[in-house]
């Protein structure tokens, strides 16, 4: 009945409670009662407070067995000392759940009796407010809850799992102001527990929790938190093998989003564990592009996340940490052979550098300049796929610099085109000569490794890609003036590789190069050694030089729209874009253009091919168009008249075709030339003396000759007076014009200025010339000598004494590699003893020079008497010497 107390076992014989106080030590304290409970004085054992209303009392069992007399009282005070802490006990108050603390009853309320039915919601308020009112319980509440999840997970109870953790995170939404601190270190337990057992549901489920957890923004520091354990877990989930499909993207989805969750509550405190050090970044990126490099990027795919986590795990990337992330990228391509593929690794590193700050871009291109260095002894295919990532990398990169060592970046590129002709020489390449490689292979990484070049010079300034291209023109082997890039057992086919591979490097600069004059686009260092590539007998190289040639000049694009070529064409129609010459042009032409001229007119005299004359013109109408005054219109017209002369002459051993290509390339620039403000009558002659070789020789224009099928002549080839351009006419036409001043010029036949860089069309420095032509000599030097020279001494007379040319270049070819051969595979003495027996050879040459210079001047009244001493070798007085 309510009011009444309950009935309580009798104690045993001769124990009363005043004695069992007295039983026990002194040290112990009786725990505090609950406020507004007293306990009465222990011999006055009747006296009982009153039981509150509404409060019962379960009953007690009625018969309690004690063990042993000693021991029930200390059992007994033990299980009273647990109620009133607030403890579990497994003795007498232990099943009283009225008596169990506030939070565990608050706790167990949100379980409801059937898992099915879900969290409690209205209980789960009770305990998010208590929670909220007494913060100092949050331990006690997450460690409890803890500790039911833990009871639950080894029961096999998965869905008060799910109850408990849902309870867990509610309260950490809830209580994340001041004191999450409280809870973090049971949830981070739990978590570890879930991600532990062999449950993929529970996996996905912490991971979802932790999840939650990172986009949670913490006001206190914490000094004591780890991820290591959810790094390499959810690292080992992107690599997810389930035999199951679905499951399988599930739980690597999952891993992906703890990982981008890890990231987000680490990047940006410092005193969490730094993320970026090697031994983390090793674990996640990897995880992150074994799930990139899935074909499927559908909305939620594997692929699809990854990317997400990928480009903001590099966008919070500072300096330091950029070499951390890449180095992991460069390691797991290589691992897993994906730079031949190509289009992975490309567009791994467009992810890269789209994602990474944009001054940080710089760091990237070194890390793969880098790795192409160290990847010189791999594969082509290996080193062309770096070089195509390079590239793209670099049209990405729009800073517009691609860090302090400019040059470096160039350098380095250039070496591999030096590594790669090696290679294609040998066929291997490692220097132990087991792997093999194939010409086309090498030449897929050449054209990479271009292509490249011409990327990364697009990236910078006008000021600076005129430094590379010095840079690229200093590393050409030119004989006797740079030295060679290849190896030394590439030989001359080598060097010639190098020349064509670093003129097309050239070539790409210089065709996105624009600048506002020529002087700053064409300087005296840049141009001379240029120039010089046109007399080089290689049609390729000749070519090349006049494609650079012409990009650098034509500013305003006009070269595309002049091709293909006509002896027809109105300048009206072509909408080219003209402008005055300004005063910096001037400054060109007057210091180079006699210079342009005259290597246009030495490379006619090379049989060359229909692109050949193809870009002679180009450059000849990119110059009218460019520079167009009085003065450099005459000074063409002059030019072409010459052209025609070389090829109505007999001297020069030209084929057929390039006699009327010669031509036809006259016909095409004289009809561009008259139309770009000379006097309307100098287009009417033109004009009708293309329409006579329409009637009479189709072989001499442009459209009939420089095509895919030309039409040469049938019998030998004959050029009528009417079908030529007369140099008279032309004056006439621009008699009493501005023209006129200049028109002088058309009546002096042109006549190139041969200078001393003209040595160079032979590919031989003055020191090989000298000792092939010595050793020459002394092959033949059984000829009876030569009688002493009478007549004028000139340069000539001076260049024929030291260089005795032999009349047929053919036998001069051979006799240089009689003694090339000779000096490879003779002995050192033999060798020894020939060039010391040249040496007298050389004396007796300089003393036929010296007799030429010291001989006296003719005098009217006869030859003077020979000295008997020559004058270099009298010795005067010792004060006539200064």
């Amino acid at each position: 009945m309510p009011g009444t107390l309950p009935r309580f076992p009798s104690m045993p014989r001769g124990v009363t409670m005043p004695a069992l106080v007295s039983s026990l030590p002194r040290s112990i304290n009786p725990p505090s009662l609950p406020r507004g409970i007293t306990m009465p004085s222990l011999p006055t054992l009747p006296s009982f407070p009153s039981i509150p209303r509404g409060l019962t009392i379960p009953s007690l069992p009625r018969v309690i067995v004690m063990p042993t007399v000693p021991e029930a009282p200390r059992r007994l005070l033990q299980d009273c000392c647990s109620v009133f802490d607030h403890q579990t006990s497994g003795g007498l108050c232990g099943c009283c759940w009225a008596l169990r603390p506030r939070y565990k009853r608050l706790v167990d309320n949100i379980f409801p009796e059937n898992p099915e039915d879900g969290l409690v919601k209205a209980n789960m308020e009770k305990l998010t407010f208590f929670a909220l009112s007494a913060p100092e319980k949050l331990d006690r509440i997450a460690a409890y809850l803890s500790e039911r999840l833990t009871r639950e997970l080894n029961r096999h109870r998965y869905g008060y799992v799910c109850i408990a953790m849902e309870a867990m995170e509610q309260l950490l939404l809830a209580c994340h102001c001041q004191s999450i601190n409280l809870l973090v270190e049971s949830f981070l337990s739990t978590l570890r527990q879930l991600l532990e057992a062999d449950r993929p549901h529970l996996h996905i489920l912490a991971t979802s929790s932790f999840v939650k957890f990172a986009n949670i923004e913490e006001d206190t520091p914490s000094y004591h938190r780890s991820y290591d354990f959810f790094v390499s877990r959810f690292s080992q989930m992107c690599h997810s093998d389930h035999e199951d499909p679905e499951t399988q993207i599930r739980i690597r989805v999952s891993g992906i989003r703890g990982l981008q969750g890890v990231v987000r509550k680490t990047v940006d405190d410092e005193l969490q564990v730094n993320i970026w050090e090697p031994r983390h970044m090793e674990q996640i990126v990897p995880a992150l592009l074994v799930n990139l490099q899935q074909s499927d990027s559908s909305s939620g795919s594997p692929a699809e996340q990854t990317e997400v986590c990928f480009r903001e795990l590099l966008g919070r990337a500072a300096y330091g940490h950029i070499n951390n992330a890449i180095k992991p990228v460069l390691m797991h391509l290589d691992s897993h052979g994906l730079w031949e593929g190509r289009g992975f690794a490309v567009r791994c590193f467009q992810i890269i550098m789209f994602s990474i700050q944009s001054q940080h871009s710089h760091l990237v291109i070194q890390q793969l300049l880098g790795h192409l260095d160290a990847n010189s002894r791999s594969s082509a295919s290996v080193r062309a796929g770096i070089v195509e990532v390079l590239s793209e990398a670099a049209v990405i990169e729009a800073t517009g610099s691609v860090g302090p060592t400019v040059l470096e970046v160039f350098n380095t590129l250039l070496r591999q085109l030096r590594q790669s002709v090696d290679y294609q020489l040998t066929g291997y390449y490692d220097n132990a000569g087991k792997y093999k490689t194939t010409s086309s292979q090498e030449k897929t990484l050449q054209d990479a490794v271009i292509k490249t070049i011409g990327s990364f010079a697009n990236t910078l300034p006008v000021y600076q890609r005129s430094e590379v291209m010095l840079f690229i023109m200093g590393k050409i082997p030119v004989p006797g003036i740079y030295p060679a890039l290849g190896s030394p057992n590439a030989g001359f086919e080598g060097s010639r590789m190098i020349q064509v591979m670093l003129l097309k490097s050239l070539l790409q600069v210089s065709e996105r190069y624009e600048s506002s004059n020529l002087l700053s686009a064409l300087p005296s260092s840049f141009l001379e050694p240029l120039l010089s590539f046109t007399l080089m007998e290689d049609p390729e190289i000749r070519l090349l030089v006049l494609s650079i040639l012409t990009s650098l000049i034509d500013r305003r694009h006009n070269a595309k729209k002049l091709l293909p070529l006509s002896g027809t064409f109105d300048v009206s129609e072509l909408d080219l874009k003209e402008d005055r010459c300004s005063r910096q042009d001037n400054l060109f032409m007057r210091k180079h253009a006699q210079r342009l001229y005259r290597h246009v007119y030495l490379a006619c005299k090379e049989d060359s091919e229909r692109r050949h004359y193809q870009a002679l013109f180009v450059l000849l109408a990119v110059l009218s168009v460019e520079l167009v005054n009085e003065e450099v219109l005459v000074d063409l017209i002059q030019l072409v008249l010459a052209l025609q002369e070389l090829a109505l002459s007999n001297q020069m051993s030209l084929s057929v075709f390039s006699r009327c290509s010669l031509h036809a390339l006259c016909a095409a620039s004289l009809n561009l030339l008259s139309q770009l403000g000379p006097p309307p009558l100098l287009h009417q002659y033109v004009a009708q003396v293309i329409e006579s070789r329409h009637k009479e020789a189709l072989y001499l224009l442009p459209e009939h000759i420089l095509c895919d099928e030309p039409r040469l002549p049938e019998d030998e080839l004959k050029v009528e007076e009417a079908l030529m351009f007369n140099q008279s006419e032309m004056c006439k036409a621009l008699a009493g014009s501005s023209y006129s001043t200049h028109s002088d010029r058309l009546n002096i036949p042109y006549t190139p200025q041969l200078s001393d860089e003209d040595r160079l069309s032979r590919r031989k420095s003055i020191v090989d010339t000298v000792s092939l032509q010595m050793d020459s000599d002394f092959q033949f030097s059984s000829d009876p000598p030569q009688k002493p020279q009478t007549e004028q001494i000139t340069f000539e007379t001076l260049k024929n004494t030291i260089e005795d040319r032999g009349p047929v270049e053919e036998e001069e070819r051979r006799r240089r590699m009689q003694v090339m051969e000779r000096f490879q595979t003779a002995p050192f003495e033999e060798i020894a003893a020939h060039c010391g027996s040249r040496i007298s050879l050389l004396y007796s040459k300089l003393d036929q020079v010296f007799d030429l210079i010291i001989r006296p001047p003719p005098s009217p009244s006869g030859p003077s008497p020979r000295r008997s001493t020559p004058l270099y070798e009298m010795t005067f007085p010792d004060l006539c010497v200064y």
